[in-house]
């Protein structure tokens, strides 16, 4: 019994695609909304959380509509071409809201030139403002105008570095978002087509999402999804980090470029998505991928609805305890995991004032390293102990990370999301085919639909009450927060009864084949 790892690459370039999207929506939305529009972090929270609150619905409603889809095409393949095709568009669309939102705000979009940081001081040096670290302030109080225009974004350490100057991002950034504003609120129509286009992009990523994912299970034998799973994982990692490498071409983590028009980064990214979009359709054949897969489990004996795609029972009630739990346990560990994701770009600027696109791409690279590795020891040693220990290396990245700071050796971040990666590969690898391990073949799009229905439910809190945290007590809470969830969720997966792997004796001369 052999994975067919060449087949399930072709079926992963509907992940790579999305993962491609959802690493460019999580890195720069977050500075559009708080450097364009002047949007608080808890208030931007609001909005990051958008995609996962229509997630809650409509993830296992089009997982559910794909099962029951009798298209030429297969079940899932045409939720897939039709939904990226629509997102890609939509997504250069944003880019229109955000250069006109740029055209209001253009007395200050040269972020160190004398005459907008004047400007910037005389409307906001009576107002409360609140630094990073949740400190309040009055610019009259903090410099005087002189003092203020002198600040620049960069400036030469002792050491002959040039570093971001922590005046810079204390007192010049809270009052140059307070600014843009004060003019958001005076003309909100940008925000308004911004947020108009935002949730025409996240429907349409919506609908595809569990059929895309749903189609590896479909077209893999159950023994070997952990596998196909690491496959998959492995080629949306990849797609996460060509868009990381991207954003340190296009400098999108610069102070200096805190202001920048997105068109051309957000056109080159929907370019990426419609190239992955347009190999899948040519490799891909989807109703002759399940045949096979069909055939296959017949030749095993794995029936269980698998063979006609089109069976289903009702568990037990050990086994939706067990279902309850894993469920619970992803809940948790996306609840950590995510708020680190979806507010680093902002911690990494103003904490630790570091580029967030190169820390990130070490933490997606160790995870592709260790996406293969992982789906072969989850088949030895069993899925439930493996996404144990990744749970536990998760938690120690996050403790760790609690303690550093600018001054930290930049390696030490580096190798604690390298360590996350791992753990979140070791994690992720594992915890959907324990899910799906738990349905027959003709429902495992709704199976797909819980899966994304936990994870999306704690991606849909998990920004709020972060950026929540981090308004009121300071940016510094953000990794003990995650640190706490993880620890959590190893709590709860102990609890996890089924849903492992099962082994499926070889016949024949297959038991002499020890690679697989």
């Amino acid at each position: 019994m052999k994975l067919n790892y060449k087949r399930t690459v072709f079926v992963g370039f509907a992940f790579f695609l999305i993962c491609a999207f959802w690493q460019a929506y999580d890195n720069t939305i977050p500075l559009i909304l708080t450097n364009k529009f002047g949007l608080s972090q808890t208030a931007s929270g609001v909005v990051m959380a958008l995609d996962n609150i229509l997630a809650l619905f409509m993830l296992p409603l089009f997982g559910a509509i794909s099962d029951k889809c009798r298209h030429r095409l297969g079940r899932r393949t045409p939720f897939i071409l039709v939904g990226t095709i629509v997102a890609a568009v939509a997504f250069v669309g944003l880019t229109f809201a955000d250069n006109m939102q740029l055209k209001q705000i253009e007395k200050v979009s040269k972020i160190d030139d004398p005459a907008a940081l004047t400007e910037i001081y005389i409307q906001e040096k009576d107002s409360e403002l609140q630094t990073p670290d949740g400190d309040k302030f009055t610019l009259s109080t903090a410099f005087s105008e002189a003092e203020f225009v002198e600040i620049r974004s960069q400036i030469t350490s002792e050491e002959g570095k040039t570093i971001t100057n922590p005046n810079y991002t204390n007192y010049v950034v809270p009052a140059r978002q307070a600014y843009a504003w004060s003019v958001t609120r005076d003309g909100s129509a940008p925000l308004i087509i911004f947020m108009v286009l935002l949730l025409m992009v996240l429907v349409s990523m919506a609908t595809f999402r569990s059929p895309a994912v749903a189609l590896m299970p479909d077209v893999t034998i159950k023994p070997l999804r952990s596998k196909a799973n690491a496959v998959i994982n492995l080629m949306g990692s990849a797609g996460g980090i060509l868009v990381l490498g991207l954003g340190m071409v296009f400098a999108t983590s610069a102070v200096r470029n805190s202001l920048m028009s997105y068109t051309v980064y957000f056109s080159v990214i929907a370019g990426i998505m419609l190239l992955a979009l347009l190999i899948f359709k040519l490799k891909v054949k989807e109703p002759k991928f399940v045949e096979e897969m069909q055939a296959e489990s017949k030749r095993y004996g794995i029936d269980e609805g698998e063979a006609d795609g089109s069976g289903s029972r009702k568990l037990s009630r050990e086994e939706r305890k067990s279902l309850a739990f894993l469920l619970a346990s992803i809940v948790l560990w996306f609840m950590g995991y995510n708020a680190v994701t979806s507010k680093y770009s902002v911690y990494a600027s103003n904490i630790l004032h570091k580029d967030y696109n190169l820390t990130l791409i070490i933490a997606q690279a160790a995870a592709i390293i260790a996406y293969l590795p992982v789906g072969m020891v989850a088949s030895r040693v069993g899925r439930k102990k493996t996404i144990l220990a990744g749970v536990v290396m998760l938690t120690a990245a996050f403790a760790v990370a609690c303690f550093l700071r600018e001054s930290s050796p930049t390696m030490l971040m580096n190798a604690m999301f390298a360590l996350a990666g791992i753990g979140w590969a070791t994690i992720n690898v594992n915890s959907f085919p324990m899910v799906v391990e738990l349905c027959k073949g003709g429902n495992v799009g709704k199976y797909t639909g819980f899966y994304y229905t936990a994870s999306m439910a704690a991606q849909t809190v998990t920004p709020m009450i972060s950026g929540f945290f981090m308004d009121q007590f300071g940016m510094t809470t953000l990794f003990p927060y995650a640190a706490v969830f993880a620890a959590l969720a190893f709590g709860t997966m102990l609890f996890v009864m089924h849903g492992d792997n099962k082994p499926v004796a070889k016949k024949g001369l297959e038991a002499l084949d020890v690679e697989d």
